[in-house]
Formats: structure tokens, C-alpha cells, sequence
């Protein structure tokens, strides 16, 4: 094994553990991750699937982090956990079976879109009357967590760059307010539209495995030592990077 492979293992290890930090946080971890297989020399595809491969436990890894916050939200878990199912499984089969194009003209425009709305919620919702300055969760704003769910996790399912910005807008106009509480649900949600993608992309013989293997132990790492950061961190504090992150996330995608 020569210098230059290590180099680059030891990159890719680095990556995916950064990657996990900032999807336990906000989200757009595959920012980091991806480009890196990409450097590495893995072609574009199998480098999508095996990004996805590698952050799902970590990803799973800060929602156990973050179980005590998940549980006060348990009557919304279930409405959202299925279009995340459902929304992984089309976007993965979007990937495999169709040119990518159409997809990548809209992805900048939403991601951007989800950031604005996450930093201007408060006047959204009043504009909108979708909830107050206390939680509170109105029917309206179930109908739209799903369906917005369910177009985030076909995204998701397809690449995921951003995903976490786009819940955290749509889970703050539903009426949520602590951004802890917020990231517990939006981790949970994401963990489970990239395990479904990574089964299908596994059963397409997508997944470089030994890259994604060694990949997962720093996504964990990461992912489980971010989420427990986070929770002691001040809630401005995580705003302002959320809406930092969503600014780069979609600044990136349009130079993309």
C-alpha cells in the first residue's frame, strides 16, 4: 500500500468523522464526505451510495445520543418516519433509474429556500399563523411536515447533501421550536431515509465496502460526540451555525 493510499485513508476517516459531527448538528455532513471519495478516485455513483453507507450509523449514532429529546416528540414520530421510508426508497430508485439533471437544477433552490425559512421562521409562521412563540403543532402543520417530509426524504434518497437544513426548516414551520429537541427528530428521520437507501444501493452493488467499513467507525465517532456537543451548546448558538451551514450547503450546490 503505498503513502499516497494511506494519506488518502486517513483523509476519508477524517472526513467521514467531521461529516458525522456536522449531521448531528445541522446537517450537509456529506459536503465533506463525498468530495472526499470523489478525491479519492471512487466514480461518482458508487461514491453517492457509498457515502450513504458509511453516515447512516452515525447518523443512528446521535439519535441514540439525542433518545431522551426524541421521546417528547413520540406522536410525531410515526407521521414522519413514514414518508422518510417511502421518500428514501424513491429517491434511490430516482438515482439508479433516471439523468440526474432535473434533480440538480431544483436542489440549490430548496436547500437555499429551507435555510431562509429556518431563519425567518418566527415571521413565517406568524405570516402564515402556523404557531406561536410556544410549541405547538396545528393540523396544517402536520399535513405539511409530511409532504415536505416525504419530498426531503426523495432528496435524501437520491444524494442527502442538506437534508438535515431542509427538516429543520420544515419541522420549524410545523410549530417546533427547541432547536435540541428539533435535531433529535430531524436525526432519527434522516438516519431512516439513508438506511433505506443504502439497502437498496447494497442490493445494486453499488457500495465500495471496504471505503464505506472504514468510513462508518468515524462517521460513529463523530455523529455520537457531536450530538452529546451540541445539547450543551446554546440554542443561538446552533441557529447561527444551522443557518450558516445552509448557506454554504446551498452556495456549493449552485457552483456544483
Amino acid at each position: 500500500m503505498g503513502i499516497e493510499v494511506v494519506i488518502g485513508l486517513v483523509g476519508l476517516f477524517f472526513a467521514a468523522m467531521i461529516a458525522g459531527m456536522i449531521n448531528s448538528v445541522a446537517g450537509g455532513g456529506s459536503l465533506i464526505s463525498f468530495p472526499a471519495l470523489i478525491a479519492f478516485g471512487v466514480p461518482s455513483v458508487p461514491a453517492n451510495a457509498t457515502n450513504t453507507a458509511a453516515l447512516w450509523p452515525g447518523s443512528l449514532s446521535s439519535a441514540f445520543a439525542y433518545t431522551r429529546d426524541t421521546k417528547l416528540y413520540r406522536d410525531l414520530v410515526l407521521p414522519l418516519v413514514i414518508p422518510s421510508a417511502l421518500g428514501g426508497l424513491l429517491g434511490a430508485l430516482v438515482l439508479v433509474a433516471t439523468p440526474p439533471e432535473w434533480f440538480d437544477l431544483i436542489v440549490p433552490f430548496l436547500v437555499l429556500f429551507a435555510t431562509l425559512l429556518f431563519a425567518f421562521r418566527d415571521q413565517f409562521n406568524r405570516l402564515f399563523n402556523l404557531g406561536g412563540s410556544e410549541e405547538s403543532v396545528s393540523a396544517l402543520g402536520r399535513v405539511w411536515g409530511f409532504l415536505f417530509q416525504l419530498f426531503v426524504a426523495t432528496y435524501g434518497g437520491y444524494f442527502g447533501a442538506g437534508i438535515g437544513i431542509l427538516m429543520l426548516g420544515s419541522l420549524s414551520v410545523m410549530g417546533l421550536r427547541d432547536i435540541h429537541r428539533m435535531n433529535a427528530l430531524k436525526t432519527l428521520l434522516g438516519t431512516m431515509i439513508n438506511v433505506i437507501a443504502f439497502i437498496f444501493f447494497a442490493l445494486k452493488g453499488l457500495v465500495v465496502w471496504n471505503l464505506a467499513l472504514w468510513m462508518t467507525l468515524g462517521a460513529v465517532i463523530g455523529g455520537y460526540v457531536g450530538a452529546r456537543t451540541a445539547k450543551r451548546v446554546d440554542q443561538r448558538y446552533i441557529r447561527a451555525f444551522v443557518i450558516a451551514v445552509g448557506l454554504f450547503v446551498s452556495a456549493w450546490l449552485f457552483v456544483r
